[in-house]
């Protein structure tokens, strides 16, 4: 029982797998196409949302403050680490599962299973945090034109209570949860029943959807132009704010000492999030072995610059204290009465996380089509569609399930859930890399890891620190979450498995 727990799928059986007609996906992606999509998913709600949660901190203020803009490197180094682990399999194994199909190679089938359940954090439960700071930014980018979209269809329920809560405890909205506020004053109502639910975040999902469908190589086009739209306008923030920083705000630089750079490190990870991202279109690139790495690194590479230097103008231009915002960036512009610029910041907002929403909608399929394909899902998520050669049915579904849970999620949740469940997923990846060096050290690998074992260890390590930082009500979430993936595992999965069959 033990053995076939922790059976492992060879490497050249995952590689043969693939090259099935019936599963076989498009190869249409260029090293450009995949630094775009790298860069497409990093930068986007962590930059402009996340990082005025990790500078101001919560209700307890214990944020890094002008520090954030070492929890961006903290958080850097430890994603370099990771990157370079999975450069190396994304390499070795251009195969749509990611992490799933590393850990399947390396470390058995019941860890490749929680492996691929603990993903579904990353890039569904993920992207609808994404989705919901999406919509706040739709509505006040529409606002500020003069449009008025109504409130209950901006927010989820639950939101629009806890404003009302807050409310009643401080005696005034604050600008973080205006607008909540502002829906639970003017819902509609059906038989008495409070209408309020974020339709806009549900459309928008909708939408990537229906392109993911059409084809990898359209998405990838979609994705290019918002990528080079948004690092123009993190650029614009920056050019404009520097004129306006003043030294005195960074001063001190650590309001709250180490253990506020730490806790911001550990919420600024959502920034981060996205490289590995590039992994799950492996099988979809023309030159995995050599273009794979190249996209994974240099889009980490030079997201950290972009997000060093935002960090460094922002806490610049306005004391941190004031960023606890949902638009820290916008709101930093309009504190310098730039109401202008702010608008447009606003637009970038929008357009960034359009293109996080395109890339992590993209993943997420990706890893229901490997897990169908060695029948640990049903088949029917293997499915490729005759015209487009997209896993059409994942798509759809994981569409459908991200824009309903979108609809209704809270974000707070929503975030420290993904960070949890994303380093737990690096950590797997560090360690799978020890473990095929020491099985399989004659492989062929395009791409080497350098001074193994050390990287993938301080990989893990570093991965460890930034989990034990997050509260501890998201340790237990993230505990009943893999509770429920091993019960499916072994009602499904394990009965079902292609490997148990040749075994």
């Amino acid at each position: 029982m033990l053995n076939q727990l922790f059976r492992t799928k060879s490497l050249n059986v995952i590689l043969r797998d693939s090259e099935e007609p019936q599963h076989q996906l498009k190869r249409t992606l260029g090293v450009f196409d995949l630094l775009m999509l790298g860069i497409g998913a990093i930068i986007g709600t962590g930059i402009f949302a996340v990082v005025g949660t990790a500078a101001a901190g919560g209700a307890d203020h214990l944020g890094a403050g002008p520090g954030v803009m070492v929890s961006f490197l903290i958080t850097a180094i430890a994603c370099a680490f990771c990157a370079l682990c999975y450069a190396e399999f994304a390499s070795m194994v251009p195969i749509s599962g990611s992490a799933y199909t590393y850990s399947y190679a390396t470390l058995g089938e019941l860890i490749a299973w929680i492996i691929g359940w603990d993903l579904i954090i990353e890039y569904a439960i993920g992207n609808v945090a994404v989705a919901i700071s999406w919509a706040a930014y739709f509505h006040q980018l529409f606002d500020g034109m003069g449009v008025h979209i109504p409130a209950w269809i901006s927010v989820d329920y639950r939101s629009a209570v806890q404003a009302a809560s807050a409310v009643a405890i401080d005696g005034a909205p604050n600008p973080s949860n205006s607008l909540a506020y502002e829906a639970f004053l003017n819902h509609p109502t059906f038989l008495g029943i409070p209408i309020v639910f974020n339709f806009l975040a549900f459309t928008i999902v909708a939408f990537v959807t229906w392109i993911l469908v059409i084809g990898v190589k359209e998405s990838a086009r979609v994705n290019n132009l918002m990528v080079i739209l948004k690092i123009v306008i993190l650029f614009f923030f920056i050019g404009v704010g520097a004129m306006y920083v003043k030294p005195e705000n960074w001063s001190p630089f650590f309001p709250n000492g180490l253990t506020g750079v730490w806790t911001g490190a550990s919420l600024i990870f959502f920034a981060f999030i996205g490289f590995d991202a590039i992994s799950t279109a492996a099988e979809e690139c023309k030159n995995p072995a050599k273009d794979m790495p190249r996209g994974i690194l240099w889009s980490l590479f030079i997201c950290t610059l972009i997000y060093v230097a935002t960090a460094a103008v922002l806490t610049g231009i306005i004391p941190w204290n004031q960023l606890g915002v949902a638009d820290p960036l916008a709101a930093a512009l309009s504190y310098l009465q730039l109401d202008w610029a702010a608008g447009i910041v606003s637009f970038g907002a929008v357009v960034a996380m359009t293109a996080v929403l395109l890339v992590f909608q993209l993943g997420q399929p990706r890893i229901f089509f490997a897990m169908s394909r060695d029948g640990l899902l049903p088949k029917v998520f293997a499915k490729v569609h005759p015209k487009y050669k997209t896993p059409h049915v994942t798509t759809i579904w994981t569409g459908v399930a991200v824009a309903v849970f979108s609809s209704f999620a809270n974000l707070n949740e929503i975030v420290e859930l993904t960070n949890i469940g994303t380093l737990f997923a690096f950590m797997l990846v560090c360690l799978g890399v020890l473990i095929l060096r020491k099985k399989d050290p004659n492989r062929h690998r395009s791409f080497k890891t350098p001074w193994v074992p050390l990287v993938p260890l301080l990989g893990i390590g570093m991965c460890l620190y930034l989990m034990l930082g997050l509260p501890w009500v998201t340790w237990v979430r993230f505990g009943v979450w893999l509770l429920i993936g091993i019960a499916v595992y072994f009602f499904y999965g394990f009965r079902h498995s292609k490997q148990k069959a040749t075994a």
